[in-house]
């Protein structure tokens, strides 16, 4: 669950007026399985998000149901090692907060920071894989295509931070996206594969440009693009085939797992 879609079902549990309480990671030193700042909600029948699992988590959920039990719930915070006593092999230390969730701890809560902005090109059986894998990770993607009928049937449980974009011109849609974004492009045709990707090395300011395919139609886009003028240096930003190197398989599930782990681990001196 994405830090956006845990505030949002937060919120909605306060709309019902339903009783939880909030658990945070006050702070942490040395070796934890969650960072400062990290949130999990929990009622007495449910719990949203977590804070790292095992003895900790459960510590934590059981010091909250039991303060649910009590008329008002009082604030508290937990002052943790993560060593032999809590069945853990950390060796770090957490400082948890427990307080009612309500309308002004809620306030307090940061905006979300998205890892990354992705406008993903393609709405074929690997698009839709990548999809499935970035619905539970902090991000924003603009998931495009011309076919409306290509993508999945709408379910009204689709994560809010991926919109579908439905346009005639998809190449047109690179422009609209912030500086830095990242762009997978794995249309069903190549002649868009060339229109989109070109527009997106024209542009030059993103983070990530990626194209499906194999070492040959990366040849051939590129020389096809060195003759429209566009330099050497911002050629070779451009990566293809996709996917964390060592990771075999060109299943899609394979494949979007692998394109995935490129994407969070891209480094941010390869972005302009």
């Amino acid at each position: 669950m994405t830090p956006g879609v845990l505030q949002a079902e937060a919120r909605r549990w306060l709309a019902q007026g339903r009783r939880a309480v909030e658990v945070q990671i006050l702070s942490h030193r040395g070796s934890t399985p969650r960072e400062t700042g990290t949130r999990m909600v929990v009622a007495e029948d449910a719990v949203l998000g977590t804070i790292g699992g095992g003895h900790l988590e459960l510590l934590a959920i059981t010091a909250a149901r039991e303060g649910l039990q009590r008329a008002v719930f009082a604030p508290q915070d937990l002052d943790l090692p993560l060593g032999p006593a809590l069945g853990q092999c950390c060796g770090g230390r957490v400082v948890l907060r427990l307080q009612a969730l309500s309308d002004a701890s809620l306030a307090e809560w940061p905006g979300p920071q998205p890892r990354f902005f992705l406008q993903l090109h393609g709405a074929g059986h690997v698009g839709r894989a990548i999809v499935r894998l970035l619905a539970d990770i902090d991000c924003r993607v603009q998931w495009v295509d011309e076919r409306e009928d290509e993508f999945p049937p709408l379910t009204g449980a689709e994560p809010p931070h991926i919109k579908r974009v439905c346009v005639d011109t998809p190449e047109a849609e690179v422009a609209l996206a912030p500086p830095g974004a990242f762009y997978l492009v794995m249309t069903h045709r190549h002649d868009l594969d060339e229109r989109i990707t070109e527009a997106v090395l024209r542009r030059g300011d993103f983070g990530y440009c990626g194209l499906i395919g194999s070492g040959t139609k990366r040849a051939r886009f590129l020389h096809r693009f060195e003759a429209r003028g566009l330099s050497g240096a911002v050629l070779a930003r451009m990566t293809c085939p996709i996917g964390l190197p060592g990771i075999a398989g060109k299943e899609p599930a394979v494949l979007a797992v692998a394109v995935v782990a490129q994407l969070l681990g891209w480094p941010a001196s390869q972005a302009t």
